[in-house]
């Protein structure tokens, strides 16, 4: 029989904490007839967000083009997705179900290409795209290219999303944290920044990339003009690539922080020694596509051998499923002005997108009118990573920093196996995130219908008051 010391310990030593533990007991207990609110993932969908319905036509006819011959499929199908169908057929001939190139179908990737520059009015180079399976597969393509041995280090956020710190040490390669400035809105430092790699190369690792996730997961943040150029500059002078994970671009909530990708910076800065990859996902924004896996890769300032190499290891899975390359297009080249669908996809688009703002602010404000705890309302991204005051030992301060890792970990994920038990609502602790020595967090969407939010901050309010009560008097040891 296998046993876990006979498997990759990699593998065994990996954590991903949106999934982790406490999901696992979130689902026992609705198995058991308990209604659980799922707050520990950005699945908008799952938590009843409506699909595009333009997305969903678009797909139908696609996965079953005999629709197209059918003469009452004019009654349910507008005659522009109908015509969109047909081309998309005439150039991909094959249909949804054959493989395509290993970077994705062409004319899906030249969509990307003028979507960038429209969005940045910058150039884009449609032979420096690749379409992934979601945005993660295209993380961990990067990933693992980049990782040249077992000392290559990747400078990670802290807080961040574990896909980043699990595939790194699933890959055998280096974390290198740095801390986001919560004072400051959880933006960048350039001296937190030096100071992490200062100490790395200090244990003799070799720092080649650094990640950014702009708008912030878990943090709900959105960087400022001025922190991405620092960022920018900062990776020039120690020669390292960025990886900027820009999901939630359409996220966006505060009117004075705009969403500026990397990649517009970086151009209007005549930067060209600075290796950029920037991602993108039909999983977040306003689509909420999360299993249809749709994303794509755009590599800038990648010299054409090393983007051969890269497209060798993305055709070791041959392509990105065709339906998430689809719906990448829909993305990219939604129906335009004047066409039958434009006015029903914008009004489902633009309700979708306010909604989500009205959620932040009734969850952030809520939240924070509790005593105990602290978080502002989100500028952007699906998420709020909420600061709580738990009690702690009074012996905390003679621990060794391991002992006090271990024992924050506990007491904040205690804390939210608690709130799950007791209410229903399933979070995720900011151990899992990462967060500052002596703070204590967790993250939650703010996904859930209007009327659950209200009943989700009610329900913690009541909760916290009484953890603490049945707390205080536990800790004095």
């Amino acid at each position: 029989m296998l046993k876990l010391k006979d498997l990759n310990q990699n593998l065994v030593k990996v954590h991903y904490a949106v999934r982790g533990p406490i999901v696992l007991r979130a689902q026992e207990l609705e198995k058991l007839g308990r209604k659980i609110t799922y707050c520990n993932i950005g699945n908008p969908q799952a938590l009843r967000q409506k699909p595009i319905t333009y997305l969903r036509q678009l797909l139908s006819l696609l996965e079953y083009p005999q629709l197209l011959e059918k003469k009452e499929t004019s009654r349910f199908f507008p005659k522009d997705i109908r015509e969109r169908a047909r081309r998309i057929l005439a150039q991909n001939p094959n249909g949804l179900g054959a493989y395509t190139q290993s970077e994705g179908m062409p004319f899906v990737r030249k969509a990307v290409a003028e979507f960038i520059e429209k969005r940045d009015r910058i150039k884009s180079n449609a032979d420096r795209i690749i379409l992934t399976d979601g945005a993660s597969k295209g993380i961990q393509l990067v990933l693992m290219a980049l990782m040249k041995n077992k000392k290559s280090g990747f400078m990670i956020p802290i807080p961040q999303y574990p896909l980043y710190s699990a595939t790194v040490r699933l890959y055998g390669a280096k974390q290198i944290d740095y801390y986001l400035n919560e004072k400051n809105d959880w933006q960048l430092s350039e001296k937190e920044l030096t100071l992490s790699i200062n100490s790395a190369r200090k244990r003799e690792i070799r720092p080649v990339a650094i990640i950014v996730i702009n708008p912030g997961n878990p943090t709900g943040s959105v960087f400022s003009k001025d922190n991405i150029k620092m960022i920018i500059n900062f990776a020039r002078k120690n020669k390292l690539a960025i990886l900027a994970d820009e999901v939630y671009q359409e996220n966006i909530y505060a009117k004075n922080r705009p969403f500026h990708s990397f990649a517009k910076i970086l151009v209007k800065m005549k930067i060209k020694d600075v290796p950029l990859f920037s991602f993108h996902s039909v999983s977040k924004g306003f689509l909420g596509e999360c299993g249809h896996r749709g994303g794509y890769v755009e590599l800038r300032n990648i010299p054409e051998a090393i983007y051969q190499q890269m497209l060798k290891l993305q055709s070791i899975g041959l392509c990105a499923n065709t339906a998430g390359q689809i719906a990448v297009y829909t993305m990219v080249a939604p129906p335009s002005k004047g066409e039958e669908s434009y006015n029903l996809y914008q009004k489902e688009k633009n309700l979708i997108l306010s909604e989500l703002k009205g959620k932040a602010e009734i969850l952030a404000k809520g939240l924070d009118k509790i005593k105990g705890m602290t978080i502002k309302v989100p500028r952007g991204a699906m998420y709020a990573f909420v600061k709580v005051n738990l009690p702690t030992k009074k012996n905390i301060s003679k621990m060794s920093p391991a002992e006090r890792l271990k024992y924050e970990s506990k007491l904040n994920f205690d804390y939210c196996l608690k709130l799950l038990e007791e209410t229903g609502i399933c979070v995720v602790p900011g151990s899992g995130f990462g967060q500052m020595a002596g703070t204590f967090h967790f993250r939650t969407t703010f996904l859930p219908p209007k009327e659950e939010i209200k009943s989700l901050v009610e329900k913690l309010a009541a909760f916290h008051k009484r953890y603490i009560q049945g707390t205080q008097k536990n800790v004095s040891a």
